[in-house]
């Protein structure tokens, strides 16, 4: 019994459902295609590599201990090249390591080639954008108590600047505000890296009104903008939750998160004004890859970019 069948017959036995098993023909099926016929140049018929056929080439095959990591890692270059989704990708690479554990178990090979061969990154999922309608609808609330005061000043400054919420809730009143009246707030961010955040009239407004009143809800020695009821630093989790009222009290369809907040503004913008280094530089981005998921496209400066392309950075007539 081939290499193979030996371990199919061990996937059956634990159970493995039909379609895992497929899974895992396949995947072993695309590696040794590009091994014999990419990487050996040898001439393959695409027909018998099909179906029943394709059963019969992998049975076939018993040199799989002549594949080294160079050829799974040529294999995986020649796959992104192909445009293969980071996730099949890693599923496919997967398949390759448990068929060589298993051979390393059998003793018919000295190691697992796959072992250090790692996938490329998968991207993270963005948030669904919230459009602009929805973005006002959020934000033009009855303001009825002082908390909501403070909400409001949050709200607009993480949409306003593209804050983390973590860069928000650390912000404090110097250096934090010392450029508000120019339009900036200073954060600091990822890697204790400082930045200026820009800040719109919309949010500079709601910031000076919450300014106004922080005195007397803030403890005399507390110095971050942000603060709770017992007049100490507001925290992460009691932002969601007001978050959450504010987006049940607006009526919006859907679930907000302050994260959603920042990546409507990087997505607002950069639908606007199309300036990925702007907004690189805005959102406190260390490399423009990160960045680009939010847009393909072409690489193309931040204040007066921000000033005509925010929705709320213009001032109202």
């Amino acid at each position: 019994m081939s290499d193979f069948s030996q371990f199919i017959k061990q996937l059956q036995r634990l159970n493995k459902s039909a379609h895992t098993v497929s899974n895992y023909q396949r995947d072993l099926l695309g590696l040794l295609v590009f091994y014999r016929g990419d990487f050996l140049q040898e001439p393959l018929d695409e027909h018998t590599l099909k179906n029943d056929q394709a059963w019969a080439f992998l049975e076939a095959f018993n040199d799989w201990r002549d594949i080294s990591t160079e050829v799974i890692q040529a294999f995986v270059a020649f796959r992104m090249e192909q445009g293969i989704a980071a996730r099949t990708l890693a599923r496919q690479l997967s398949a390759v390591r448990s068929f060589y554990d298993f051979l390393l178990e059998e003793g018919r090979v000295g190691h697992n080639p796959a072992k250090g061969v790692k996938a490329p990154k998968q991207p993270k999922p963005l948030p669904k954008s919230l459009d602009v309608d929805l973005t006002r609808q959020l934000m033009e609330q009855p303001l009825e108590t002082w908390q909501d005061v403070r909400d409001q000043a949050i709200f607009e400054l993480l949409y306003s600047g593209g804050l983390r919420v973590s860069e928000l809730v650390d912000m404090d009143l110097s250096p934090g505000l010392d450029n508000l009246h120019d339009g900036w707030v200073r954060v600091l961010g990822k890697g204790q890296k400082e930045r200026d955040a820009p800040v719109g009239a919309q949010a500079q407004k709601a910031i000076q009104h919450w300014l106004s009143i922080r005195a007397d809800y803030a403890k005399p020695d507390e110095k971050a903008v942000f603060v709770n009821r017992f007049g100490k630093r507001l925290g992460v989790r009691s932002i969601q939750k007001q978050l959450d009222e504010r987006t049940l009290k607006a009526g919006l369809p859907t679930k907000m998160s302050p994260h959603r907040l920042r990546h409507a503004c990087a997505t607002h913008v950069l639908e606007s004004s199309g300036d990925l280094r702007a907004v690189q530089e805005m959102l406190g981005h260390a490399n423009l890859s990160t960045t680009q998921i939010y847009t393909k496209l072409d690489l193309q400066h931040l204040a007066t970019v921000y000033d005509q392309a925010h929705p709320r950075a213009k001032k109202k007539p």
